[in-house]
C-alpha cells in the first residue's frame, strides 16, 4: 500500500499532505466527473437473461475484508485493551525503555518510575520500577491521592456507567502492597470506579486481577495505579479490558459489529465472522533487508510448524498446542500469501519456490498467492492465485472495471486484495471514491470466473492516528461511522456464491453506467433478482429494465425494494458530527414486473432487489444463503 497506483510496502508509508480548507471548497463545487457516452435525461436500455444457459456461478469468497496493523486498527482499535503500552516494552528489549504514554503522578521528592530488566517474562524482561520515596506517615507525607503513574490508553480511555472493566497486572513489592487502582477523568479529579490491591507478601512477581465497576461515564478516562506506603514497586503488563467484548473474544463490540455486517468471505481472523482466513507470512523479505534463498530454510520450518498449528491432527505437535487452547479442531485454512507487495525484489522469487514446494509438499489442498501481478503477462513460476492492488483516482478505479474483461480464465486466479480511491478524489472518504468502487466491483463481479477474492483496503482507521486516507470505517475512544465506501461494501453483501446473470446495458464501453445482475437466496428461502448499477455521471438517467428468461409474472412486487446510495454532492463525506450523511435508502418498489422504468440519480449506486416466485427461475450451483436485513 502506497500512495498513488504505485504499489509499495506498508512500512514507507507516507501520509497525504493537508488540503486547504478552500481548495476543498472549491473542488466539492466544481469537480464533477463527466458522463460520457450518456447525455441529461437520457433513457438507456438494460437487458437481463436471467435463464440457466447464459448464468455462472460466482465464488464463495468473492468478497472479504482485508486488515492490516494501520493507523492503529488493531492495537487502540478493534482488539478491546485500554492500556497502550501495557508491557513497558515500546522502547523496545533495552533500558531505559519508552514508557510513553504512561506518565508519573508525585513529583521527583516522592516517586522516581524508571524501568529495569527484572520481569518474570522471559520473552520480555523489561518492568516498571517504581521507587516510592513518600509515605502515609513520618516527615515525607504523601500528597492527597496518593503517588504512582497513570495510562491515558489511546487518547482517552472510554469508560461507561455502569459497565465493568478487569484489571489484570503482574507485580512484585519490597514490602507489603497497598496499590489503589482507580479509573478518572482525563485530569484525575473525577474518579469513576476505584479498587485497593492489598498483600501482605509479594516479594516473588505475583498475577494480581480486579474488577472495577463504572460510576459514570467518560470517553477520555484513564487508569491510575497509585500508593500512599513507601517502598519498591514493580509492574508489568498491565492489561484493562471491557467485560462485554464481542463473543467474550476481546474484540470492540461496535467494530466488530460494523465488520460483521459486511459478511465478509475471508479476513486474516476469521472464526467469529464465519469467514475463511488467508495468512500472509514473512518470506525473509522486508522493506531494506532480505534473507538470501540460501538461507531462507528456518523461516520456511516456521511455516509449516504454523500450518501444522493451524490444520495439523490434535496428536501432532504444534497441533497439540492448538488443542491445549482449546480448538482441539483444525482451522479452515485454505489461503496463504507469501509476503505481501515483494515481487521483484532480489531474493522475492527465490525465496518464494523454496516455500512454494515446501508447502505445497505437505499441504497440496492449499492454495498459494503470489505477490507478482499476472494481469499484464503470464508468471514465470507457479501459483493458485496472484495478488493484484490499485490505489488510484476515481476515474482510473471505475474505468479498471474493464481490467480482467480479457484476464485468461485459465491458470492462476486473481485476488484483488487491496483497492481504494485515493488523493484528492477520496477526501477523507467521499461519494465520489465509493461510486468508483463500486463500479469497479461490478467489473469484478462480472469476471467473476478469472477472479476469486477481493478486499477494500485499509479497513480502519483511529481519527487520532491517519497514517493512510481514506479508510473504511472510522473511530475513536467511544465512536465509530462507516465512510461511503464502508457502505458501498453492503451493496455485495450476497454475491459471493451468488449466481451471476449476463446484463448488457445499452451504450458503449467508455459509458458513465456499469451494471451486474445476480440470483440470491435469503434465510428463509427467498430467492431475489438482484441489479446493482452504478451512475458515475452528473446526470440523471431513466434506465429501462428488460428482464428475460422468467416465467411470465414470476416478480413480486410485494417484498421488492430499491436501496440507493447518494447525496447532493459527489464529493459528500461523513463525520462523528454527521455520520449518516452518505448512507444507504431503502423503499419499496411498486409496478414490479420483466420490463420497467427505474430513474437513477446522478452520482449514484442503485440496487433492486426483486422478489421471484420460488419455481420461476433455475439457480445454477447451491444458491447462497444470508441473511436479508434492512440497512
Amino acid at each position: 500500500m502506497k500512495t498513488g497506483y504505485i504499489k509499495g510496502k506498508m512500512g514507507s508509508i507516507t501520509p497525504y499532505h493537508s488540503i486547504m480548507l478552500f481548495f476543498v471548497i472549491l473542488l466539492s463545487v466544481f469537480y464533477q466527473p463527466s458522463a460520457t457516452g450518456i447525455e441529461a435525461n437520457q433513457t438507456v436500455g438494460l437487458f437481463i437473461d436471467a435463464s440457466e444457459a447464459s448464468a455462472k456461478k460466482i465464488p464463495e469468497t468473492m468478497f472479504g475484508i482485508f486488515f492490516e496493523e494501520i493507523n492503529h486498527a488493531g492495537a487502540g482499535g478493534l482488539w478491546a485493551e485500554l492500556v497502550s503500552n501495557r508491557g513497558f516494552e515500546a522502547g523496545g528489549p533495552n533500558i531505559p525503555s519508552n514508557i510513553d504514554p504512561w506518565l508519573v503522578i508525585g513529583d521527583e521528592s516522592s516517586i522516581i518510575v524508571s524501568t529495569d530488566r527484572s520481569s518474570c517474562f522471559d520473552r520480555n524482561k523489561i518492568a516498571l520500577r517504581i521507587d516510592v520515596l513518600c509515605d502515609h506517615e513520618g516527615t515525607n507525607i504523601c500528597p492527597a491521592g496518593g503517588v504512582g503513574v497513570y495510562n491515558p490508553g489511546y487518547w482517552g480511555m472510554n469508560i461507561e456507567e455502569g459497565k465493568t472493566y478487569k484489571l489484570v497486572f503482574y507485580t512484585r513489592s519490597s514490602g507489603p502492597l497497598n496499590v489503589s487502582a482507580s479509573l478518572t477523568g482525563s485530569n484525575g479529579l473525577k474518579t469513576l470506579a476505584t479498587v485497593n490491591i492489598v498483600a501482605s507478601d509479594v516479594s516473588n512477581w505475583t498475577k494480581m486481577e480486579a474488577t472495577l465497576e463504572a460510576k459514570g461515564t467518560d470517553a477520555n478516562s484513564r487508569l491510575q495505579l497509585t500508593t500512599t506506603k513507601k517502598g519498591v514497586i514493580w509492574f508489568d503488563q498491565v492489561s484493562l479490558m471491557p467485560t462485554d467484548t464481542y463473543k467474550g473474544h476481546g474484540f470492540r463490540n461496535d467494530l466488530f459489529e460494523m465488520m460483521k455486517n459486511l459478511r465478509p468471505a475471508f479476513i486474516r481472523f476469521p472464526e467469529d465472522l464465519g469467514a475463511l482466513p488467508v495468512w500472509v507470512f514473512n518470506n525473509g523479505v522486508s522493506h531494506n533487508d532480505q534473507v538470501d534463498t540460501s538461507d531462507v530454510l528456518p523461516f520456511v520450518k516456521e511455516i509449516l510448524d504454523g500450518l501444522e498449528f493451524a490444520k495439523g491432527d490434535p496428536q501432532s505437535k504444534w497441533g497439540s498446542v492448538r488443542a491445549a487452547m482449546g480448538h482441539p479442531e483444525p482451522f479452515d485454512l485454505r489461503y496463504v500469501a507469501v509476503g505481501n507487495e515483494d515481487c521483484g525484489k532480489k531474493n522475492y522469487l527465490g525465496n518464494y519456490l523454496k516455500f512454494y514446494s515446501a508447502i505445497k509438499s505437505a499441504y497440496p489442498d492449499i492454495k498459494i498467492i503470489s505477490n507478482c501481478d499476472g494481469s499484464s503477462q503470464p508468471l514465470d513460476h507457479p501459483a493458485d492465485l496472484y495478488d493484484y492492488h490499485i490505489y488510484s483516482s476515481a476515474k482510473d478505479v471505475f474505468a479498471s472495471a474493464q481490467k480482467f474483461d480479457q484476464a485468461p480464465r485459465k491458470g492462476p486466479k486473481v485476488f484483488v486484495s487491496e483497492y481504494a480511491v485515493t488523493g484528492n478524489d477520496a477526501g477523507k472518504g467521499s461519494l465520489l471514491a465509493a461510486l468508483a468502487e463500486a463500479g469497479f466491483l461490478i467489473g469484478l463481479e462480472k469476471n467473476s470466473d478469472a477472479i476469486e477474492m477481493a478486499s477494500y483496503a485499509p479497513l480502519f482507521v483511529n481519527t487520532n492516528d491517519r497514517t493512510w486516507n481514506p479508510d473504511a470505517i472510522v473511530f475513536d475512544s467511544s465512536q465509530a461511522y462507516g465512510t461511503p465506501s464502508y457502505w458501498m461494501q453492503h451493496f455485495f453483501r450476497e454475491s459471493n456464491g451468488a449466481t451471476l446473470l449476463n446484463a448488457t446495458l445499452q451504450s458503449n464501453p467508455t459509458s458513465s453506467l456499469i451494471a451486474s445482475a445476480i440470483t440470491w437466496k435469503d434465510t428463509e428461502g427467498k430467492k431475489y433478482l438482484k441489479i446493482k448499477v452504478v451512475n458515475f455521471g452528473s446526470n440523471s438517467v431513466t434506465l429501462q429494465v428488460s428482464i428475460n428468461g422468467l416465467e411470465v409474472n414470476s416478480l413480486q412486487s410485494i417484498g421488492s425494494t430499491k436501496t440507493e446510495l447518494t447525496s447532493i454532492n459527489s464529493m459528500d463525506e461523513n463525520s462523528f458530527q454527521v455520520p449518516n450523511k452518505v448512507v444507504p435508502v431503502k423503499s419499496h418498489l411498486d409496478d414490479v414486473g420483466e420490463q420497467m422504468d427505474i430513474v437513477l440519480s446522478p452520482h449514484s449506486l442503485t440496487s433492486l432487489d426483486l422478489l421471484i416466485n420460488t419455481n420461476s427461475i433455475r439457480i445454477v450451483g447451491p444458491d447462497t444463503t444470508v441473511d436479508k436485513s434492512s440497512y
